[in-house]
């Protein structure tokens, strides 16, 4: 099946070399919610998840701030580098900001152990229509870590408690199909309540959430996860 995984040492590599540009066109929509998650489901939208994702959009930020620049280039993040690094976690939230792909994996190795694999999703810029062909369970447990759409090359990595990692086979309007992951949240209490309000007409701490994981990102889980070869769909 069509899907591309990034290696953690590449993604560091082409985002200090300048090929992972910051775009700041993203808005909050790319949440949903995990019983959105069936066969036949169509998802719009997606082709945002081949661009670095505004730090808002990732849903743990509970307060809003206005619009930055930060020097040159204009940011459209709601939050400074030093707000997202250095305020304190979410609540049911461990987070870190990593500056190198061995921080990142240390990180991953101090929450899920040494025998972990890395992912990232592969989605087309030219791609907005998919559907979902089917959706199976990986993972009880994993550390995401979002890339930020600032120059300096950082990734907020964080572990949300009672998270759950699928497995779904994507087929695009063209025909293509991506193995995307999607990372689902169940204790959603440190989420941004007004984001949640806006995209999704939910409370925190009410119903699991999801996203999934874009080009710019990286998601870790435990070894052994589920086959990906597995063909037994997961009903949610």
């Amino acid at each position: 099946m069509g899907s591309t995984y990034l290696s953690v040492l590449t993604l560091f590599s082409l985002a200090l070399a300048g090929i992972v540009a910051s775009h700041s066109d993203i808005e909050g929509k790319l949440l949903f919610l995990e019983s959105d998650l069936y066969p036949g489901k169509k998802m719009s939208g997606l082709q945002k998840l081949s661009n670095i994702q505004p730090f808002r959009t990732i849903g743990w930020s509970p307060i809003e701030k206005a619009t930055q620049q930060s020097g040159n280039v204009v940011e459209k993040e709601s939050y400074s580098l030093d707000e997202i690094c250095g305020g304190p976690p979410a609540i049911g939230e461990d987070k870190f900001c990593a500056t190198s792909s061995e921080s990142m994996k240390e990180f991953a190795i101090s929450k899920l152990g040494a025998k972990i694999k890395s992912y990232s999703g592969y989605f087309a810029k030219n791609q907005d229509q998919y559907v979902v062909e089917e959706v199976r369970k990986i993972a009880d447990k994993g550390v995401m870590c979002h890339r930020m759409n600032f120059e300096k090359v950082v990734f907020y990595c964080h572990q949300v408690n009672a998270s759950t990692t699928y497995m779904v086979p994507l087929l695009a309007s063209d025909g293509s199909k991506v193995n995307a992951l999607a990372a689902c949240y169940h204790d959603t209490r440190g989420m941004n309540p007004n984001l949640l309000d806006e995209v999704l007409k939910v409370k925190p701490g009410t119903i699991p959430v999801c996203h999934f994981v874009g080009n710019k990102a990286v998601a870790w889980l435990p070894i052994p996860v589920a086959s990906e070869s597995d063909d037994r769909p997961c009903a949610i």
